[in-house]
């Protein structure tokens, strides 16, 4: 049975209109009427009845004025910044980080609240959250939504965290009890996954479609993008690299001990902290963590080379194990150790690469090298939330 398409209503056509001049005004900058009129396409009639009814949403002000021409300055508009608040938070064993941000995406407050990981998250979390709003004078009324990136395993079908190796506390059920004690909508994603958002959307993956972040620091991840988007799995492990398995030893048998902590040897081991600043110290190189350490290597020059090669070569493994698969014209290496590591990290991981597989990625170091994963929680939180407010231009109440 045939179907015939139904024309766009006038609701439908003004709904695109005003959300197609709410990204102009947040891409561009402070515009004019007849400048967003003509960057859209439309009337100067209608543009006008479209800066109406937006100012009439509370989601633009005029800013300022255009001088030039004859007759009266023309009015400057922009989206009003409070409109919408988000919050991104960013989890570790030692301490949770959460900032937030306006609806522009100016970060307006961040705080960092100490814990070991084993404190009552949903009083941790709520902490936080509150505090990093309260410090950016976001009314609660305003706040939207909260993300947390994670260490671990979050599922794709619950989005709850599913394993979390250095958060013990943190289990099925938690996002749901976070929600229901912020009155928020509340999402979690695996942290080396928002890193990996930030690194598309502000860093050195921008315009490219395919790549593949490795993320190196206390422990090792991979993210990948393909097709633009992020491949999360089946069960949401994709990207676990740390559970590879190199040889050297027997086996691992997830089956057998049922427990991710007694998988060995794994790639984890190669490039942890532990093992990274031992391979330091046989050169001469002693820091307090791993990612001190290869700084030290790559500023100490030919004495460091050694220690810059060796950490290279392990890298690379894991990198070829990814890049045989999905063969990505990117590798961003990212994380504490993998900014420390810079340029020249880079370099001999891209040399190593060529000489191991027939695959030969660009490697590059990562363009975000602070608070990348709180950075990929405020750009997803920000993505719904504009669709939600452009959208409707209501902002949820307290619940």
């Amino acid at each position: 049975m045939s179907r015939t398409r139904q024309p766009g209503t006038p609701s439908l056509l003004r709904a695109i209109n005003d959300r197609a001049a709410l990204e102009l005004l947040l891409e561009r900058g402070p515009l004019t009427r007849a400048q967003l009129g003509e960057l859209t396409g439309l009337s100067k009639v209608t543009a006008s009845q479209l800066v109406e009814r937006l100012e009439e949403r509370q989601l633009v002000t005029r800013v300022g004025e255009l001088a030039g021409g004859r007759g009266p300055n023309a009015q400057l508009y922009a989206v009003v910044p409070s409109c919408a608040y988000v919050v991104g938070v960013h989890v570790g064993p030692r301490e949770v980080v959460a900032a937030s941000a306006d609806i522009t995406g100016r970060i307006a407050a961040r705080v960092e609240i100490t814990t070991d990981g084993a404190d009552d998250p949903v009083r941790r979390v709520h902490a936080a959250v509150v505090e990093a709003a309260e410090r950016a004078e976001a009314p609660w009324a305003k706040v939207r939504r909260i993300v947390l990136g994670t260490p671990g395993v979050v599922d794709p079908t619950t989005g709850d965290i599913s394993f979390a190796f250095d958060l013990p506390r943190w289990h099925h059920g938690l996002r749901e009890a976070l929600s229901k004690d912020l009155g928020r909508p509340v999402s979690f994603e695996n942290d080396v996954n928002l890193a990996a958002i930030a690194e598309a959307k502000v860093g050195a993956a921008r315009d490219v479609d395919d790549f593949v972040l490795m993320w190196i620091s206390r422990g090792v991840g991979v993210a990948a993008v393909i097709g633009g988007r992020l491949h999360r799995g089946a069960a949401g492990v994709a990207g676990e690299i740390g559970y590879l398995y190199v040889p050297g030893g027997p086996p691992p048998d997830y089956t057998r001990t049922g427990n991710p902590r007694h998988i060995t040897p794994s790639f984890q081991q190669t490039i942890n902290e532990k093992s990274v600043r031992a391979l330091a110290r046989q050169h001469g190189f002693r820091a307090a963590t791993a990612a001190d350490a290869v700084a030290a290597a790559v500023a100490g020059g030919p004495a460091g080379e050694p220690v810059v090669e060796e950490l290279a070569r392990r890298v690379a493994l894991g990198v070829v194990a990814v890049c045989v698969v999905l063969d990505p014209p990117l590798v961003v290496l990212a994380g504490d150790v993998g900014s420390a590591g810079g340029e020249p990290l880079a370099a001999h991981v891209q040399e190593q690469v060529a000489r191991l597989a027939p695959v030969n990625p660009r490697v590059v170091v990562t363009g975000v090298p602070t608070d990348p994963v709180l950075q990929g929680a405020l750009l997803t939180g920000l993505t719904t939330t504009r669709e939600e407010v452009f959208t409707s231009g209501t902002a949820e109440r307290p619940r």
